[in-house]
């Protein structure tokens, strides 16, 4: 026996609203997932990139400042810094490290022409944030430290970083601005760039500990390429099915 299977309008147009809703939420699905890839192969190139850096040669000061005049990326290259720690100076961004609470050390080295150069010395204990209860570690005279270059942030990197408190010299972002200018120095005497020592620039007394740099970025994304393009087949594989027994039940009429 044959039946009019022909949809009633509002049926019809129920059908198409959803075809609409299905297919724009496969392509987001898809985009979603396509986005996720190409991060993967740009996050794969960056890590690959920082560990070429870190294991060349190191640069000195002026080299790296070349290498950033010229518009090259300089986030950790590997360098190395001569001059004499301004102590008085120092700058304190706090920071945890291997479980314990505290802060980085940021101390202005004073270079061959004079320039300042804020380094990241390493990490103190909480309660070692006056330098006075460390004062071995208040090296004096010329050093040369080695370590990393690192570019400065032009701006808070997000809404949920609090405010620095430069009062209380207290640092949640590195400001290089704010460092400078509240240890009194001129923006045009500070190189526009951080350092962060390496494990190997010990100080006597243990603090600050040096051999802070984090080098593994997190790199998930291909586990969510995986999920957004799992759910784009399950969509598919959903609308099939009904697609199907639909298509079934109106051949078995």
């Amino acid at each position: 026996m044959n039946h009019n299977t022909q949809l009633h309008p509002t049926s019809r147009l129920r059908s198409v609203a959803t075809s609409i809703l299905v297919l724009l939420a496969l392509a987001i699905l898809l985009s979603l997932g396509t986005w996720q890839a190409q991060r993967l192969v740009w996050k794969e190139q960056l890590l690959a990139d920082i560990a070429e850096r870190h294991a060349a040669p190191p640069l000195d000061v002026t080299e790296i400042e070349a290498l950033l005049a010229r518009g090259e990326d300089i986030e950790y290259r590997a360098m190395t810094a001569t001059g004499v720690f301004d102590h008085g100076r120092e700058r304190h961004f706090f920071a945890t490290h291997e479980g314990r609470t505290g802060f980085y050390v940021y101390t202005p080295l004073t270079v061959a022409d004079g320039r300042r150069l804020f380094v990241n010395r390493g990490f103190v204990p909480y309660d070692l944030k006056d330098p006075a209860l460390r004062p071995q570690g208040q090296v004096e005279g010329e050093v040369t430290v080695s370590g990393y270059a690192r570019s400065e942030l032009l701006e808070k990197p997000s809404a949920i970083v609090p405010d620095n408190d430069i009062a209380k010299n207290l640092f949640y972002w590195k400001d290089l601005d704010g460092m400078a200018s509240s240890t009194g120095l001129d923006r045009r005497e500070v190189l526009p760039f951080f350092m962060d020592a390496d494990a190997a620039s010990t100080n006597p007394g243990g603090w600050p500990q040096g051999g802070v740099t984090q080098f593994s970025l997190p790199n998930n994304h291909l586990q969510y390429a995986v999920t957004w393009y799992g759910l784009a087949a399950a969509l598919v594989a959903v609308v099939a099915g009904v697609w199907w027994r639909r298509r079934r039940g109106v051949n078995d009429t």
